[in-house]
Parts: C-alpha cells; sequence; structure tokens
C-alpha cells in the first residue's frame, strides 16, 4: 500500500463517493478495477467524517468478474474555513497507517488506501469496514467494565511498547505543549462552558479554567522532562472497538509521543463509570506495568507510576473541557468521569496549582 496522489482531492461527502474517484483511490486495492456501485452505509460526523460504504467493482478477476467489498472512508469532507485549517491530523493519520502501523502489534482497521491532495494539505484515510468484518465499536455511553478495560490496556501497552520507532520517525512530536501554546478554546469561553452541563457536579476549583490551563503548562514541562512513548494520544471509549480476536484502536490523529500515563490515566477515567475507576483504577494501573514488563519494557515503581498516573489526568480532563463538536451526552459524560478523578486526586495541588 502506497499514498496515491490523485489530482481531483474530494471535499465533499459526494465526491468522496463518486464511482471514478473511487476507483483511482483503491487501485492498491483492487488493481484498478473500474467501481461501479457505491452505496452508502453510515454516515458519523464529528471533527472528520466517517462514512461506511460498500463498492462493487469489475474485472477485478476472471474467477469473479465481480466483487463487493465494504470499506470505511474518513476524511475532512463538507467542511467550512475554519475546519478545514485543521487538515494537518488526517495527514498524521495517513502516516500512521502507512509507515508506523505495519511495525507494530496493534489491533487496528486495515487501512487500504491513503490519499493525499496534491498540496499534501489534507489526506484521506479508506479502511475495511470493522463492523462488517464483525467488530463492534464502543461508545461512552455504553460504560467499560473492569477487564473490558484491562483489554484495551493491553493494546495500549503493546503501542507503548513500540516506542524505539520514535528515533526513525521524527514526524511524530509532543503535543502537550501544542496545547498550551495554542488557545484553541478562549478562557472566558472554556470558563463558561465548564460551568455549563458539562461542569455539573464538579468542585469549583476543578471547574476553574485558569487553574485548568495552569495544571496543563505545569504537566507539560513534567512530561517533557520523563522518558517518551509512543502513545494514541486521545484514549477514550470511542476510538476502541471490539472483535471476536480482542480489543482494537482507531482514530490516531492525536498521535504522538510522550508520558505512557497520558494515555492511561485518560483511558481508565474516560471508559469507566466514577465509582469503578475509583475502585479498580490501581489494580489495572498494576495490571498495564506488568504487560510492558512481560513485553521487555522498563517500567517505573509502584508508587512513582502512581503519581504519574495522578497528574496525567489533567490532560484527558482538559481534551473534553474544549471539545464542542461531539454530541452533548457523550461530552458530558467524559467531562464529568475525568473531571471526577481530577477531584478524588487533587491532580491539580499534586502539579503545584
Amino acid at each position: 500500500m502506497t499514498t496515491q496522489p490523485i489530482p481531483a482531492f474530494p471535499v465533499t461527502q459526494a465526491q468522496a463517493l463518486d464511482p471514478a474517484w473511487l476507483t483511482s483511490a483503491l487501485a492498491p486495492l483492487t488493481g484498478g478495477a473500474r467501481i461501479t456501485a457505491v452505496e452508502t452505509v453510515e454516515v458519523i460526523r464529528t471533527v472528520a467524517t466517517k462514512i461506511r460504504f460498500t463498492v462493487t467493482c469489475e474485472g477485478a478477476s476472471t474467477a469473479a468478474p465481480t466483487a463487493k467489498i465494504a470499506l470505511c472512508l474518513k476524511g475532512l469532507l463538507d467542511v467550512d474555513e475554519q475546519m478545514a485549517q485543521g487538515g494537518a491530523v488526517t495527514l498524521l493519520e495517513a502516516d500512521f497507517y502507512d509507515k508506523l502501523a505495519p511495525h507494530l502489534p496493534v489491533r487496528r482497521p486495515d487501512c487500504v488506501a491513503t490519499v493525499t491532495d496534491p498540496a499534501g494539505k489534507f489526506a484521506i484515510v479508506i479502511m475495511r469496514d470493522v463492523i462488517g468484518q464483525g467488530g463492534r465499536f464502543c461508545s461512552a455511553l455504553e460504560p467499560f467494565s473492569a477487564e473490558q478495560a484491562a483489554a484495551s490496556l493491553e493494546q495500549l501497552a503493546l503501542l507503548h511498547s513500540g516506542s524505539a520507532l520514535l528515533g526513525r520517525m521524527p514526524w511524530i512530536r509532543p503535543r502537550l505543549a501544542d496545547f498550551v501554546r495554542n488557545t484553541y478554546v478562549p478562557l472566558p469561553l472554556l470558563q463558561e462552558m465548564l460551568n455549563g452541563k458539562r461542569g455539573e457536579g464538579l468542585p469549583e476549583r476543578t471547574r476553574d479554567a485558569t487553574l485548568l490551563l495552569k495544571a496543563l503548562a505545569a504537566l507539560a514541562e513534567q512530561d517533557a522532562a520523563g522518558p517518551q512513548y509512543l502513545i494514541h494520544g486521545d484514549s477514550h471509549a470511542g476510538n476502541i472497538y471490539r472483535t471476536p480476536e480482542g480489543a482494537g484502536l482507531i482514530d490516531w490523529q492525536l498521535l504522538q509521543r510522550g508520558g505512557w500515563a497520558l494515555d492511561i490515566a485518560y483511558h481508565i477515567a474516560a471508559v469507566l463509570p466514577v465509582e469503578t475507576a475509583a475502585r479498580e483504577e490501581r489494580h489495572l494501573l498494576g495490571q498495564y506495568l506488568r504487560t510492558m514488563q512481560r513485553l521487555g519494557c522498563e517500567v517505573p515503581a509502584p508508587e512513582a507510576a502512581w503519581a504519574a498516573y495522578r497528574t496525567a489526568l489533567v490532560y484527558g480532563y482538559y481534551l473534553w473541557s474544549i471539545t464542542r463538536r461531539v454530541e452533548p451526552a457523550i461530552t458530558n459524560l467524559f467531562v464529568n468521569r475525568l473531571g471526577s478523578a481530577v477531584t478524588r486526586h487533587d491532580s491539580f495541588a499534586l502539579l503545584g496549582v
């Protein structure tokens, strides 16, 4: 599979599902067979658009003159100028599948083609349809059990165990400092959002946007001084899927280098109900550390790991505090779970805020 620089790069859903364009885009999969029909199965719009669809192609082989293939396409489609400025994250995901995924044992969707626009500002990723292969995507509205969280933590450990690859891939950058430098949501608006539905039930100190930004800056400084791992960066429930073979990871738009605890604290606190997380988090952390040891990785002592976990909770809490293009029920639930964990561990104070 190689990236295909196709001039007529689609910017709308209709263009992306055009049979002529798909004939060119899917050439690495079909050998250039002509796409004769496209059927849309499901469209999911958040920041990027995900389209589940099937294609019928002719001339794939003499033995099978026609074939129907279930696929999923992801890209920035039908977006305004402001959202289009985020095209770099689509390139990052394409680079993950092209340059990094072949070297990792992590379970992820089978990518069949990546397509970049001629100016190199955007990319589209086309994968086999996980649902069509018997998989099922998880949701914030369907809480994990501790056993299910342990299964996805194992996949994160497999990802982290590939951190030696970072030396060969300088395009994978740290992201925490970017979040501190760039004002993705102005402070007054962030405070207004935390004072609204998403912050209900959290203490005033946890909902203080000024304190949150100070804690994020302190975490970025602490994280940059520690060992750097290959991390997913957005390990919430919606980016986990389950197959008969086990859990898998999707959505590599926040792929980065950083401390292992950013992924682990975020995942445990986001996918588990508050009471379950409070009861199970230390045990799950221990399971993750043992998995890393089994994979040949050095891990910190238990108390040092626990301290890293407790401060790293600020990362996931910040990401969901600034989220604006996701269903409110999901955003509010993640902010509550992650904010409750920040409160329970007094993460701000641990970071000197």
